[in-house]
């Protein structure tokens, strides 16, 4: 009994591939808390005049049954005005949102061109979904294009569906999406922006690197540089009411919380209030490329700067090294990422200083040599 289980643990150990769950410890190198938010204290006080003001902490149901909170339906309309979209959803996190739309929202004699670097949900969306799936090379704008023409070439009549990241999360690189809108509008396509990591970080306001538009679905995190929990999808509102229909994702999961919702609004509120933030963010980003670059990381211009290492054994005793010097960064290995780029995914935030990052310059130089 469950020695199946047991043996394959044992694999992943052999293979310097196990995970384990590991406290937060010294200085954050590690989350996606871009902007700091998650401890700000304008956040938590929004929070506190929640629960002063008597919002829920639970829903105590389902949106479509009795877990449908006036808060819910304030941040959506916040939210869509915020992102130029049309309408919004609130999903209960980024996984389900992207689960959702893709196995939803394309149908059977649809195709789905994805950039093959896109996120594990994306392809669990795509897993459950009725229609084709066609994996192209990473950011190759013409790929995309190629694999359409090609279907439409085999007799593909019904809609192209052009799923990418707007920032990749594990190379730290940006999707070309003005390509890939031109591409979308020639060939009466769709495209869906999982804009996870640009959300709070890009944009004139923090709204992220893609442009809304009638043929445009994007997923924006809460989690992330908005410092909460939980997904918004934007987009037409005849594709938000499809998905109240017909996504299983959103129809059979209780409702997020209320008082989450309220502090996502507030946290939309600090990103348009507060470019501050992102002035700062991005002179720690700047600052982070000159340093950690000398160390092979890639200085992307975003906050997402990998260390390929390659080697799993190799990567994870780096980590260790560098934790127990007191930096909180994390080995990443397959299948998050391909079989031999295992890295280091250092990661930039307002929960550092510029001297965190000197100090992880010298650092690497230690644990590296």
């Amino acid at each position: 009994m469950l020695d199946f289980h047991r043996a394959d643990l044992a694999r992943l150990a052999g293979r310097d591939r196990l995970r384990v769950l590991a406290p937060q410890r010294g200085k954050d190198f590690a989350s996606n808390d871009y902007l700091g938010l998650a401890s700000s204290p304008r956040l938590a006080a929004a929070i506190a005049r929640a629960v002063e003001d008597g919002v829920p902490v639970g829903s105590g149901g389902s949106r479509l049954l009795r877990g449908n909170h006036p808060e819910h339906e304030a941040l959506e309309t916040q939210a869509a005005a915020f992102f130029g979209a049309e309408s919004s959803l609130y999903f209960s996190s980024g996984y389900t949102a992207n689960v959702a739309i893709l196995a939803t929202l394309p149908q059977r004699g649809d195709l789905i061109v994805h950039d093959a670097l896109v996120h594990a949900s994306m392809h669990e969306g795509m897993r459950l979904s009725r229609a084709q799936a066609v994996p192209v090379a990473h950011n190759d704008a013409g790929a995309f294009e190629d694999a359409i023409r090609a279907w439409r070439a085999s007799g593909g009549t019904g809609t192209p569906w052009i799923a990418v990241e707007s920032l990749y999360s594990m190379d730290g690189d940006t999707a070309p999406l003005a390509d890939l809108t031109a591409i979308a509008e020639r060939h009466d396509a769709m495209l869906i922006v999982d804009e996870a990591h640009a959300t709070g970080v890009f944009g004139e306001r923090g709204q992220g690197l893609s442009s809304p538009g009638e043929r445009v679905v994007t997923l924006h995190t809460c989690g992330k540089a908005m410092g909460c929990e939980g997904a918004l999808v934007a987009g037409p509102a005849i594709l938000r009411d499809y998905l109240v229909n017909r996504g299983r994702g959103f129809i059979f999961s209780t409702a997020p919380s209320p008082l989450m919702a309220r502090g996502v609004c507030e946290a939309l509120r600090m990103l348009a209030d507060e470019p501050e933030r992102r002035a700062a963010l991005h002179a720690r980003i700047a600052l982070a490329g000159e340093r950690l670059a000398r160390h092979g990381a890639s200085a992307s211009g975003t906050p997402i700067m990998p260390l390929i290492l390659r080697d799993n054994g190799r990567t994870m005793r780096a980590a260790q090294a560098l934790q127990a010097r007191g930096f909180d960064i994390r080995g990443i290995r397959p299948p998050t990422v391909p079989v031999g780029a295992a890295r280091l995914r250092l990661s930039i935030t307002l929960n550092i200083e510029e001297a965190d990052i000197t100090a992880l310059d010298d650092a690497l130089s230690e644990v590296l040599a």
